[in-house]
């Protein structure tokens, strides 16, 4: 049994820069977006320990809560709503260019369905503070 083997020789590799997406201003957003997701990775992995530490007594979550509350992690978390934030903006307005709203025979333009999304976006978020809010209030 003969294995084939392609010549490297022959391939084309260009040379990149390791700035490449640095050189357009989309492939500098894409890239941001990109790190968007290692920012909310690591906020997912500190509320789990944040749960797990509420599982082992009140100490132990008021000590885990203590250090939160320093400069690096309030500046990190900061970082990380923002990220979020635009991470949330970019999924809706891709959202309006793969998904097809018709109304009748009518197609719903992309702007007007990124404006949508955007819109449910606010008022649950707002309905969702509002909740959190009435439930902290004492009785």
């Amino acid at each position: 049994m003969s294995t084939v083997t392609s010549d490297k020789s022959k391939l084309y590799y260009p040379k990149m820069p390791a700035t490449w997406w640095l050189t357009r201003r989309a492939y500098f957003l894409f890239m941001l977006r990109e790190l968007s997701s290692v920012f909310i990775a690591i906020f997912l992995v500190v509320f789990l320990i944040e749960i797990y530490q509420l599982s082992r007594g009140p100490a132990a979550y008021a000590a885990f809560v203590q250090r939160l509350a320093s400069p690096g992690w309030i500046i990190f978390h900061v970082v990380a709503l923002l990220f979020a934030l635009y991470h949330s903006f970019t999924w809706f307005s891709l959202t309006s260019k793969v998904q097809v709203v018709r109304v009748g025979r009518r197609q719903v333009p992309p702007p007007l369905v990124t404006a949508a999304n955007l819109a449910v976006w606010i008022v649950l978020s707002i309905v969702i503070l509002l909740v959190f809010l009435f439930a902290q209030r004492p009785a």
